[in-house]
């Protein structure tokens, strides 16, 4: 017949053999947490300059298909209205009616937030000298003219 330990004959069994758990407990030691925290910030310091370069050409292709998108919308504003809409109405008049526009049917994009760049700024509009189209550009990550890589201008 098997015979089971009160509470107070393991705290004796246990002070006898001078251990302070059950061998059935497991865990880790300090030592083999810190290996495993080395080792993942080893895997975090290579892969880390691989995402982020990624996530810049994410941005870059966003601003790229967001400008194509634009220009859809322009067409068809183009279409309505016989006319880009002029320097000052900017893009806005995508998705606002401008005063005196009595042909518009729009909006031709849905709500203005198509109308900021990945990097959370406007995107410039200029319509040509021959009004023969439009200019649509982003000036990238640094928000500054020209550059390379990730704050290079996107344009249309």
């Amino acid at each position: 017949m098997m015979r089971f330990l009160q509470p107070s004959e393991r705290l004796q069994s246990s002070e006898k053999t001078g251990r302070a758990r059950d061998d059935r407990e497991g865990g880790f030691t300090l030592v083999e947490l810190l290996v495993v925290l080395a080792i993942i910030a080893l895997i975090a310091t290579l892969a880390a300059p691989q995402v982020l370069r990624y996530l810049g050409a994410a941005r870059t292709n966003a601003a790229k298909a967001q400008i194509r998108n634009i220009e859809s919308a322009l067409e068809l504003y183009y279409v309505d209205n016989a006319k880009y809409p002029t320097n000052e109405e900017g893009l806005n008049a995508l998705v606002a009616q401008p005063a005196g526009e009595t042909r518009w049917n729009g909006p031709y994009l849905k709500g203005s937030t198509g109308l900021k760049d990945p990097w959370g700024r406007p995107y410039s509009y200029e319509v040509k000298a021959d009004a023969s189209g439009v200019v649509i550009r982003s000036l990238g990550k640094d928000g500054k003219p020209d550059g390379t890589g990730e704050d290079q201008d996107v344009t249309n």
